[in-house]
């Protein structure tokens, strides 16, 4: 669980409801079904209208990863690569088939089979780096769809906020009516902004961050199994990774 993602949705949620009560207007004055359907459907619908289905669909599937981080130990990541440099030290790469076939991690997988199949070095990096990159650009890119929704939605609010006004305007003979609907209008642009800036956009970043500590990740293994590939030291390998671990 990401404890900071947690207190910051948590201080976000205090901001604005206790804001709205210090400020004497109510909770009750922050909630309006019509703001909320032209604001957040609204932004929704610009979203899906620009972003492929495939794309759209992975941005809701990663969006756990803003409270709950892929798991990534790189402490033991090196003493496994070590162990894979040794046993290739010692049998050959050949040895390394059966540890092939017992991995989980899908790349580091596709890696040591790389190993095991004699590919050259240089290939090796070159069909790694292509998969790591491929990851890498269409996460990115399920991320950038909340930060396109953070981008819509505050003017997504100014558009439910001038059609809130347009409906006063035709209430001006009744002046009963117009304190409250102008109070509505305004709640489209708190539901635009709000949404913005507490939500869509820093998940959007926080998704991006855990993006590029993944594609580190994979770097880190690329090289260890290359250096694998050109029969260097385990010691070497291990000193060499360790400098991962200052990201």
């Amino acid at each position: 669980m990401d404890i900071l993602s947690l207190i910051g949705v948590m201080l976000a949620l205090v901001a604005v409801f206790g804001g709205t009560i210090a400020k004497g207007s109510g909770l009750a004055a922050l909630w309006n079904g019509a703001a909320f359907v032209i604001v957040i459907l609204g932004t929704i619908a610009a979203a899906l209208v620009q972003t492929r289905p495939a794309v759209f669909m992975r941005a809701f599937r990663i969006l756990p990863w803003v409270f709950v981080q892929p798991r990534l130990e790189p402490e033991a990541t090196i003493e496994k690569i070590v162990s894979w440099s040794q046993v290739a030290r010692k049998e050959g790469l050949l040895g390394l088939e059966s540890l092939a076939e017992e991995e989980t991690d899908v790349f580091s997988k596709k890696g040591l089979q790389l190993l095991v199949d004699g590919t050259e070095p240089d290939n090796i990096r070159t069909i790694l780096e292509v998969e790591m990159g491929t990851k890498e650009d269409f996460d990115t890119q399920a991320a950038k769809v909340f930060e396109s929704m953070g981008i819509y939605a505050p003017t997504m609010g100014i558009v439910g906020a001038v059609m809130g006004l347009m409906a006063v305007m035709q209430n001006l003979a009744d002046p009963s009516r117009l304190g409250a609907g102008i109070a509505a209008a305004f709640v489209a642009t708190i539901y635009g902004i709000a949404s913005a800036n507490l939500f869509f956009l820093p998940m959007s970043n926080k998704l991006k961050t855990t993006i590029q500590n993944q594609s580190a990740h994979r770097e880190m293994i690329v090289e260890g199994i290359i250096s694998i590939a050109e029969g260097e030291n385990p010691r070497n390998i291990e000193t060499k990774l360790q400098g991962y671990l200052q990201r």
